[in-house]
């Protein structure tokens, strides 16, 4: 079977490694020299300068080649925070991948930890997802938004996700019967494609934040969880004039707002590296 390989040639390098465990996807694994994912219908094998094959031959610009990276560094780069981290990370992206699996994703990351998430999907896609070969390895693919709607609430909890199992359920309705479109929210700007998602039960504004970033191209998406606030309270508390921890939605909203108007519509990448450089600092025991 003929395999697609990436031909985008970039200034920077791929940073697979640290992009990978930057806290936006969960289902991959390395295996020797290469890294092995699910992506939604698919399976990708991505080597340590981040040239993609797929098993289906499906065209994924999972690493966002297409964006003009030495401009986002340089519109991000306002202050020397985020220099240090771009410095410290040179090569993170943010990822493009599949959306319902990542909006499944960050509906079960609610209020859990990064493995906890990982082993909920894991459990998802060996249930509900087909069984594939690729490369003599076995991998489940991600169920698709009309399996899942089939699945009982009871059985998705026996995933591992809790009360959650009523939010997936009643998102993968709602993809199944097309009330929601993908394209649709890929062709919409920002706050148009956040209301639409946020209609859903268990999407709030960090979750729909996240899924609009790593998926639908929303790169002034800036997700504020608790750790987010923190890091903003530590490096930016004067300039955003932040004093909690916990935001309501109107706080969120206006934060976000200061946000964009700071780092600009690249904001999402500025998040990034501030994520994964506060993580890396605390050798992830604060997630």
């Amino acid at each position: 079977m003929k395999r697609f390989q990436s031909k985008m040639q970039i200034k920077q390098p791929i940073d697979v490694e640290n992009s990978i465990n930057s806290g936006q996807v969960f289902l991959w694994r390395k295996n020797k020299e290469f890294w092995y994912g699910v992506n939604g219908q698919d399976i990708l094998e991505v080597n340590k300068n981040g040239k993609i094959k797929s098993l289906q031959n499906y065209k994924t610009d999972f690493f966002r080649n297409n964006d003009n990276f030495d401009e986002i560094i340089k519109s991000i780069s306002k202050d020397k925070i985020v220099k240090n981290a771009v410095k410290k990370y040179p090569g993170l992206r943010i990822i493009k991948q599949d959306p319902f699996q990542c909006l499944i994703s960050f509906i079960v990351s609610s209020n859990s930890n990064i493995q906890k998430i990982k082993t909920n999907l894991e459990n998802i896609s060996q249930k509900f997802g087909e069984r594939v070969e690729y490369k003599d390895q076995e991998f489940f693919l991600f169920p698709n938004a009309k399996t899942l709607s089939k699945a009982s609430i009871t059985e998705i909890k026996n995933c591992g996700v809790g009360y959650r199992a009523k939010f997936i359920k009643e998102a993968s309705k709602i993809f199944a019967s097309e009330k929601i479109m993908i394209d649709d929210l890929k062709s919409s700007d920002y706050f148009d494609a956040k209301k639409k998602i946020r209609i859903i039960p268990g999407i709030g504004n960090k979750v729909a934040d996240c899924i609009l970033l790593f998926s639908l191209d929303k790169l002034e998406s800036f997700p504020l969880d608790r750790w987010m606030i923190r890091i903003l309270e530590k490096y930016y508390s004067k300039k955003f004039q932040i004093d909690t921890k916990t935001i309501t939605e109107k706080q969120y909203d206006i934060l976000h707002e200061k946000i964009v108007d700071y780092f600009g519509l690249y904001a999402g990448y500025a998040q990034q590296f501030l994520f994964k450089m506060e993580r890396e600092n605390y050798q992830k025991k604060w997630l």
